[in-house]
């Protein structure tokens, strides 16, 4: 175990006036405070703080997150307070341990939406100071390398936690060490077969390829001593995880790899990054496709490189990544790298130093916290958020050149959104490189997307399956649930408008206001989507804007089914006549006062029954909560089930916008003869009168006829009359009847 003062000379190596003093503390503390505490490897608890606190010593931070680690467990594994934390290292460490302690259910969450909660918590600590992200990786990181010894049941739960969450946090901040060596631990308990299997194939490469690599690197260093670049060489070897994962996404065998093993030079300016490429490119051939320059367009965790492939000595195709001393220090170590610390004047023990925020991590943080202010649900919030952690990218721009990041997958509906939540919302087309594509169009590394817009346009629910982006994903749910939420609004609107026009009272949005809590909702478009969704009665919002109103409207009990019919349509605003059983004509009545009906893409929430209806029919709506309104014909027997429920009848009319071409559904029933040929004669007059066949089943087959219900799409009721008659003069058909319920 690290003595106390190895600590302090650890630190001292890169920070000379480090504070020994809270180090010292620091140590002194937390090992009193563990004190006989084991692990489950039998080694004293206090060796896993100190473990943490060597691995952040490994990434030069400084002594208040050195001592934050030394101290992160004791709030909760001992009889240490947040109270005496505060007091003896000063109240920022003490917040910076206490949210540690709070992170610990995030271990071993089996419910997801325990998971995602935890996740909230971990990245709005993170989004106040990213010490704790560093302290918590650090903390799995020596976890993950301990986790032989902890049950076998749980292991497995870690290794897929760490391999979700905490590795792609960490490439997400640009710590790729970190990041690679918490994914090589994971894979080894996920997949313990694959792991030894890929980690045996390229141990037996790399020694069948030991020579081959040095002639690489002494060809490569010898172009860069002739042209007089000061470069170092150094070659690499995939991990074991990324070789697997490329074997797995590309359906590659191991034998069709060709970049197993890849080429580092480290110069030392920008400008020696670009002479060492002309190097390069002028003395082999480059390999197309393979050239990705980082350092003009860095990558949103702040990686700075140039990759290109050629085809090098030997012929062999090497890949080779170009970067400067500090580009290499942010690329291996990531926010922790950026650790320029703010003057800590006025605040004891140094505990006031900070990373800077201005990384192009911390904004994609902060892009993150920003989902979490627009409410996502817990379980969207951790899918969404993993979709944003397993990111590979492409970069597009704007037509005035500003540069959008995007994953892998991603279509002009990403962009949109990335762009802005309200470009999002109004996209209706695109534009890439100048020509009009679709939405679904897969963008690629350099494209110029413009996005065309419109004030009318609603997103629709579909484009959640095409983007790719947790954020398009997240304001597309938003949309549509708004957009279903206006619909009721308006829907309800229009109840309570002939509701209260029936009472003989004047109705105005203002007047709910007042009874709103008596209505048991928070604002009155509440109220309204209520009353649509059928929730709430509109008698029970009449009474508690008038309470002096009584509904007189059904008082005698009626005689017969149809005169019960008739009162309870009038007493629902129906003006329907329905003389007698045998037959109901319709009157030629306008009913401009009723809701108007054009067919499912208006702005109600409107649905047809199973049997269907057609303009020309008369036809009445049912109020279905949480549904909407469902139209029936009037004919419809259907409608007996709703006699007693007279607040559900709504007054409805069509209201057809001939530019507008719908087809409307309608249900027929066919007595074909079973005969050969005969379902296509059938289909064949359906499709020469325009109307479209949307299902059909075999409902009885005789030796001689086969009975089938058809459920169409027509124009109106001319058109299916039409229809039926054409059905009916067919030497196929026996019988042809329209189906009202």
């Amino acid at each position: 175990m690290m003595r106390q003062y190895e600590l302090v000379e650890r630190v001292q190596r890169y920070k000379p006036d480090v504070n020994e003093a809270l180090l010292n503390k620091a140590y002194v503390y937390a090992m009193q405070k563990h004190g006989h505490q084991r692990r489950a490897s039998g080694d004293p608890y206090f060796s896993h703080p100190l473990e943490v606190a060597a691995i952040l010593t490994d990434m030069h931070l400084d002594e208040a997150t050195i001592a934050v680690a030394l101290l992160h467990d004791t709030i909760e594994d001992t009889t240490a307070t947040r109270a005496e934390i505060d007091e003896l290292f000063g109240p920022e460490m003490g917040k910076l341990v206490e949210g540690l302690t709070k992170l610990k259910k995030l271990d071993l969450v089996s419910k997801k939406a325990e998971q995602a909660e935890n996740l909230r918590k971990l990245l709005l600590a993170i989004s106040e100071d990213v010490r704790v992200l560093l302290v918590k990786l650090a903390d799995r990181l020596h976890n993950m390398r301990t986790l032989d010894h902890v049950p076998a049941d749980k292991r497995l739960r870690i290794a897929e936690e760490t391999m979700e969450i905490y590795a792609p946090l960490a490439g997400r901040m640009g710590m790729q060490d970190m990041r690679e060596e918490l994914e090589e631990l994971a894979f080894r308990y996920i997949n313990p077969d694959a792991h030894r299997t890929v980690t045996q194939r390229l141990a037996d490469v790399f020694e069948r390829s030991r020579g081959l690599i040095a002639e690489i690197e002494k060809a490569i260093s010898g172009l860069f001593e002739k042209q007089g670049i000061k470069a170092t060489v150094k070659s690499r070897q995939k991990k074991p995880w990324s070789v697997f994962r490329k074997m797995e996404t590309k359906a590659l065998s191991f034998e069709q790899l060709s970049d197993i093993f890849g080429f580092r030079v480290i110069v030392d300016t920008v400008e020696d990054c670009y002479r060492a490429l002309g190097a390069i490119h002028t003395t082999w051939s480059m390999v197309p496709g393979r050239f990705k320059d980082y350092i003009s367009t860095p990558k949103q965790n702040d990686y700075r490189s140039i990759h290109t492939t050629i085809v090098g000595p030997s012929n062999q195709r090497v890949e080779l990544q170009i970067r400067t001393k500090a580009m290499n220090h942010v690329a291996e170590y990531g926010v922790a790298a950026h650790s320029i610390y703010k003057d800590s004047v006025g605040k004891p023990n140094g505990a006031g130093h900070q990373i800077s925020r201005d990384t192009n991590a911390y904004a994609w943080l902060r892009r993150t916290i920003e989902q979490l202010a627009e409410g996502d649900n817990p379980e969207d919030f951790l899918e969404n958020t993993k979709l944003e952690l397993f990111q590979d990218q492409v970069f597009c721009f704007t037509p005035k050149g500003r540069l959008i990041a995007l994953p892998r997958g991603a279509t002009p509906i990403d962009f949109a959104y990335a762009v802005h939540t309200e470009v999002g919302d109004s996209c209706v087309g695109a534009k890439i490189n100048g020509r009009i594509m679709p939405l679904m169009t897969e963008l690629k590394n350099g494209d110029e997307v413009e996005i065309i817009r419109s004030k009318a346009q609603v997103p629709p629910a579909a484009w959640e399956s095409i983007v790719v982006t947790g954020k398009a994903r997240s304001a597309i749910r938003r949309a549509t649930k708004n957009a279903i939420r206006k619909q009721y609004s308006g829907l309800g609107t229009r109840i309570l408008e002939r509701a209260f026009e029936r009472a003989g009272k004047p109705f105005s949005k203002d007047s709910l206001k007042s009874v709103l809590p008596r209505l048991a909702h928070k604002d009155v478009d509440d109220a309204l989507a209520a009353v649509g969704r059928g929730e709430l009665s509109s008698s029970d919002v009449v009474k508690a804007v008038f309470p002096d109103y009584k509904d007189e409207r059904i008082t005698q009990a009626p005689k017969t089914r149809e005169e019960g019919w008739l009162k309870i349509r009038n007493a629902a605003g129906m003006l329907f006549q329905l003389p007698g059983r045998g037959s109901r004509k319709e009157r030629a009545e306008d009913r401009s006062d009723a809701l108007p009906i054009r067919g499912i893409t208006g702005d109600l929430p409107v649905r047809f029954a199973p049997e269907g209806a057609v303009p020309g029919d008369r036809i009445v709506g049912i109020l279905q909560p949480g549904s909407g309104i469902t139209v029936y014909p009037i004919q419809s027997p259907s409608l007996t089930a709703f006699d007693d429920q007279p607040e559900r009848w709504i007054d409805v009319r069509w209201d057809i916008d001939e530019d507008t071409k719908e087809r409307f559904p309608a249900r027929i029933s066919v007595t074909a003869i079973n005969a050969p040929g005969s379902l296509a004669e059938i289909a064949q007059i359906v499709a020469s009168n325009d109307a479209n066949i949307h299902t059909l089943s075999m409902v009885r087959t005789a030796p001689d006829f086969t009975e089938m219900l058809i459920d169409l799409e027509v124009w109106d009721l001319k058109h299916l009359n039409r229809l039926i008659s054409q059905l009916k003069a067919s030497t196929a058909v026996s019988d042809v009847r329209r189906v009202n319920g």
